[in-house]
């Protein structure tokens, strides 16, 4: 997930911001203790054991029944039952980065190379607040919570393993609305939604594996090997030509090569070298070029470099463009502003960034997904009279303002998922009013 921005002019000045809505202290408490405690333990993609645990425990004590082990992984499922009525499906991601911390925040990693950069230690806190928020407010709805614990979304992998190997919808039920929400380089205290008939919220993407294979040897005998690291450095700079051959000049794309990984010491030429991968776009049939053109690249410089074999290129993940639903969208919409203020809720451009979320509208599930501002106000004045620029996403110095957006993140899951529950008695009660 990459840094996101709101349409420029619609954004209010950091000190009209909230600092906390109300919310019983005891469940907050919990909430900010819950984020405190990821934060200082990130898990990566595919090791997520222990963060998995800790939502299970807090939905359990919401009164989920909680199933684990959900596609095979860490994946979890937590279903709350109300009674007769629609299903809500509210997904959290439960992985960290790959990213050294830099933020010097005293409840920092203590995993060395890890850290939840990302904000989804933020989005698991929110999701276990706002279910012990509905499930205190149980006679003013009904319905069926499925709250989603999803591992792996940094490698594009988790959602479809859910999704298929773990029968998602076959054993728990088809929702009849799925919702979620991402941290976001914003105004704490802010949401943001894409507007009505604009662009998809974000790209759709392509990630891919090279190696590119050589003859390895002594350094002081180029003549008698091939060396894979030049190949990989002439392969990434023809990658970075493709997005302009591939596409037409009005569509959005992006090519990035962001690992390259070749040898052990300056003195051994190695044998091998490996090129990591992503491709983004807004549309498959932009997408299906940008591969094809860079597989092509991959094949054509290891040719021209008179490689012994020809070079693996594999697509490991795959996910469609994030397009929510307008009709849903603008329900939630309206429920945000009438919680924050119209001034509050923000028009989002459409960003390269890309989510595994799409893959839960399978089969025409309506989703709804908006953005979570977690810039705090110092950072924020700093940035906009040309001091630093904020720490995006992904970034080790990324710190969001948990005492800002964490109140706003519980209640924007609570009120969205009121707009697809029925009612309870207490509901209908208020209606009639």
């Amino acid at each position: 997930m990459a840094p996101t921005h709101a349409a420029p002019g619609h954004v209010p000045p950091p000190d009209s911001l909230p600092r906390s809505l109300p919310l019983p202290r005891p469940l907050l408490r919990s909430a900010v203790e819950l984020y405190l405690d990821l934060h200082a333990h990130p898990e990566l993609s595919g090791h997520e054991h222990r963060t998995a645990d800790r939502l299970a425990a807090r939905l359990a004590e919401s009164g989920c029944t909680v199933t684990r082990s959900v596609g095979g992984g860490h994946g979890l499922v937590g279903v709350l039952r109300n009674g007769p009525g629609p299903t809500v499906l509210l997904r959290t991601e439960l992985d960290a980065l790959p990213v050294t911390e830099a933020t010097g925040l005293p409840y920092a990693s203590t995993v060395p190379g890890a850290m939840h950069a990302c904000g989804h230690d933020l989005h698991i806190a929110a999701v276990a607040g706002a279910v012990a928020l509905l499930a205190a407010s149980r006679n003013a709805w009904r319905g069926t919570l499925l709250v989603v614990g999803q591992p792996e979304e940094e490698t594009l992998s988790g959602a479809r393993s859910l999704l298929e190997g773990g029968r998602l919808y076959e054993r728990f039920g088809v929702p009849d609305a799925a919702l979620a929400q991402h941290a976001a380089p914003l105004p704490a205290g802010t949401l943001a939604h894409a507007p009505a008939g604009g662009p998809p919220l974000m790209a759709g993407s392509v990630a891919a594996e090279a190696v590119l294979h050589g003859r390895g040897g002594h350094a002081a005998t180029p003549h008698l090997n091939l060396d894979p690291v030049l190949m990989a450095a002439a392969t990434v700079l023809r990658l970075r030509t493709v997005v302009a051959e591939a596409t037409v000049p009005t569509e959005r794309a992006v090519l990035t090569v962001g690992s390259v990984r070749a040898g052990e010491r300056g003195n051994i030429t190695p044998d091998h070298a490996e090129l990591s991968l992503t491709m983004r776009a807004f549309t498959e049939g932009a997408l299906d070029r940008l591969a094809a053109a860079a597989e092509r690249v991959v094949r054509a410089e290891a040719a021209a470099s008179g490689a012994p074999r020809a070079p693996d290129f594999t697509v490991t993940a795959r996910s469609p463009a994030l397009c929510p639903d307008p009709a849903l969208t603008a329900r939630v919409r309206r429920a945000h502003e009438a919680l924050l203020g119209p001034g509050r809720v923000l028009d989002l451009a459409g960003s390269a960034a890309t989510e595994d979320f799409p893959h839960y509208a399978a089969g025409g599930v309506p989703a709804a997904y908006w953005m979570l501002g977690t810039t705090g106000a110092g950072p924020w004045r700093a940035a906009r009279v040309g001091g630093e620029p904020v720490p995006p996403n992904h970034a080790p110095g990324f710190a969001p303002d948990v005492r800002a957006a964490l109140p706003v993140g519980i209640t924007a899951l609570a009120a969205a998922a009121r707009q697809v529950l029925a009612p309870g008695p207490a509901g209908d009660r208020e209606a009639a009013s």
